[in-house]
C-alpha cells in the first residue's frame, strides 16, 4: 500500500509543478513582449511602466496564493483572469499607434 501512496504523491507533485511552470511561462512571454515593444518603439516609457506594474501584481498574487502550500481553484481562476487582462493590455498598448521619439 505504501508504494501506491508514494506514486500518487509523485504524480500530484508533477501535475502541480507543470501547472506552475505554465503560469510562469505565460508571464515570461508577456514580459518579453513588453520588452520587445519598448525596444521597437511601439510601447512608450509610461505604458511600459504600467504594464510592468501589472506583471509585478500578478507575480505577487501568485506568490501569495501559493504561500500556504496550496493554490485553490478560485485562486488559479483569478490569476488566469488577471493574466488574460494583462495580455489584452499589452496588445492594446502595442497597437495604439503611439510611438517613442
Amino acid at each position: 500500500m505504501k508504494p501506491v501512496r508514494i506514486l500518487m504523491a509523485f504524480f500530484a507533485m508533477l501535475v502541480i509543478s507543470t501547472a506552475t511552470y505554465a503560469q510562469t511561462g505565460r508571464t515570461r512571454i508577456q514580459e518579453r513582449r513588453i520588452a520587445q515593444g519598448s525596444r521597437s518603439g511601439e510601447i512608450t516609457r509610461h505604458e511600459r511602466r504600467q504594464l510592468e506594474r501589472q506583471q509585478r501584481r500578478i507575480r505577487h498574487e501568485r506568490r501569495i496564493a501559493g504561500a500556504d502550500g496550496t493554490v485553490t481553484r478560485r485562486e488559479r481562476r483569478e490569476i488566469r483572469r488577471h493574466e488574460r487582462r494583462a495580455n489584452r493590455n499589452i496588445i492594446r498598448k502595442k497597437h495604439n499607434r503611439r510611438e517613442t521619439i
